[in-house]
């Protein structure tokens, strides 16, 4: 077990190096560029058909019909939001603080800002490249870009297909560890340690009622995210505001924390300058590439099963999801922790000796007492198990891409059972492995999405043209003569 450990570590290490922060920040960089900052550009744009397009266009939230095994565009948000707003959006960011400073969440930030293009481009080349399995359900994801985008260059089809069956089995190895048995474990040791539930009784009845829904495929997946999705979100930002408005005159001095924290003008704890700037960039860095996933190809599997037919439109929903989950949700995380006194805001050095959920939890409890501590745990409860049914279709896209959409119930049925064993062990490995195969998982994919960045661009300024300037030329589908074909025909109104 020891060596296990060792292994893992030094590999871990190697993973996350900056080296691999770098190149995970310089994709969003390059892709910002190449579509000429879409993200700022175009802001009203991808607002108004994302979060607009909930209250004024039908077609985002309409189901489709029971026979079709496509999913909304709101859904496919919804469960990619599921996988992403997790453990990482408390948990992540008090590791941060605590690691890092109040410096780190400006890191975060810039994370989110590039990640976005990531993250647009990554559901941009899904939608292109996307085909349907047997059952009539749309399988797109890093493993078909690889194969099919990658592998179309001029000497890369054996690299394309060697990269996409490794990022499958990352994936799957991956959704064991950060989608499952890790996030089932912060549920039942913070119900157990809030409401005294014992760890087997929570595994027993999360496993039961996740069997229901996971089992039952993407579509119910669906129909269970985008009704917990938008309440759980809702209430913890309510949550987090009522800590900020109570803490308000400590609003102003936090942001002046942030600021000077990521530079280093005050020294994180006391310590060096420069120690200081590297702590605050790598666990910003790092923590923010943990909540928000921009870069490990993972939710660009279920935006890939929307019934959209413009990657574009799919991208905007990325972009919409990095935001929602960095600049909001992780943002009112950090300025609930470092409004409530938890945190020396002069030094960045932390005087609560709470870590992780408890620091968050304490943040909380002390403006709404017992109540505060109650708050977290069911806020963890919710996000954790999101990220769970999330996790399940991610898994289980990967499964399919290696064994075929038959043997995808033999990948449910095991799922599930690891969700009790993930509340009755000791799982301070199985974190460490999540913190690996996740990194394994970007590897490929961005290798992906850089080289076919060009593809990406062109689909952009297709679309701008098409859509935003009015022009009269041949939209940009698919990379499937048949597909183009099909989506060419199409009459509806889902764009």
């Amino acid at each position: 077990m020891q060596l296990i450990e060792n292994v893992n570590s030094a590999v871990n290490n190697f993973v996350w190096g900056l080296p691999m922060l770098v190149l995970l920040v310089g994709t969003g960089i390059l892709m910002t560029a190449l579509t000429g900052f879409f993200q700022i550009s175009h802001i009203g744009h991808w607002f108004k058909n994302t979060l607009g397009g909930i209250f004024s266009n039908k077609h985002v939230t309409a189901h489709t019909e029971s026979h079709d095994r496509q999913i909304s565009q709101f859904q496919s948000l919804c469960t990619a939001l599921a996988a992403t707003i997790g453990t990482g959006n408390i948990a992540g960011v008090a590791a941060a603080l605590a690691s890092g400073g109040p410096g780190a969440i400006f890191w975060m930030w810039i994370v989110a800002f590039f990640g976005m293009m990531t993250n647009y481009s990554e559901n941009v080349l899904g939608i292109y490249y996307r085909r349907k399995n047997s059952e009539g359900e749309w399988c797109g994801g890093a493993m078909y870009y690889l194969k099919d985008g990658l592998g179309s260059k001029k000497g890369c089809k054996q690299i394309g297909a060697v990269l996409a069956v490794l990022f499958s089995i990352f994936c799957v190895i991956a959704s064991f560890g950060i989608g499952n048995m890790s996030q089932i474990n912060s549920i039942a040791v913070n119900l157990n340690s809030v409401f005294h539930i014992p760890y087997v009784a929570t595994g027993g009845f999360l496993m039961i009622f996740a069997g229901l829904v996971i089992v039952g495929g993407l579509k119910r997946i669906a129909s269970v995210t985008e009704k917990l999705v938008p309440v759980m979100a809702v209430l913890y930002v309510i949550g987090c505001i009522v800590i900020v408005c109570a803490n308000i005159s400590l609003v102003g001095p936090a942001f002046v924390a942030i600021f000077k924290g990521a530079f280093a003008m005050k020294a994180v704890g006391g310590g060096i300058v420069g120690s200081g700037v590297k702590m605050a960039i790598t666990w910003g860095m790092k923590r923010g590439v943990f909540s928000n996933e921009a870069g490990l190809g993972s939710s660009v599997m279920v935006h890939s099963a929307s019934n959209v037919k413009e990657p574009v439109r799919q991208g905007m929903w990325g972009i919409f999801e990095v935001f929602a989950d960095t600049i909001v949700v992780c943002t009112l995380t950090a300025l609930a922790v470092l409004s409530s006194g938890v945190m020396n805001l002069e030094t960045g050095e932390m005087i609560s000796t709470s870590e992780k959920t408890a620091l968050v939890a304490e943040a909380f409890s002390g403006t709404l007492g017992a109540a505060g501590g109650w708050f977290i745990a069911v806020a963890i409860t919710l996000f954790a198990f999101s990220t769970v049914l999330g996790w399940s279709v991610y898994g289980g896209k990967a499964f399919e891409y290696l064994f075929g959409t038959k043997a995808t119930l033999i990948y449910k049925l095991i799922f599930v059972v690891f969700v009790i064993i993930g509340a009755t062990m000791d799982l301070s490995l199985a974190w460490d492995l999540s913190d690996t195969f996740n990194g394994l998982m970007a590897m490929p994919n961005l290798i992906g999405v850089i080289v076919l960045s060009g593809t990406v661009m062109k689909i952009t300024r297709n679309y701008i043209d098409r859509v935003i300037k009015g022009k009269d030329i041949k939209p940009m589908y698919s990379a499937l003569p048949e597909v183009q074909k099909e989506q060419e025909e199409r009459t509806d109104d889902v764009q």
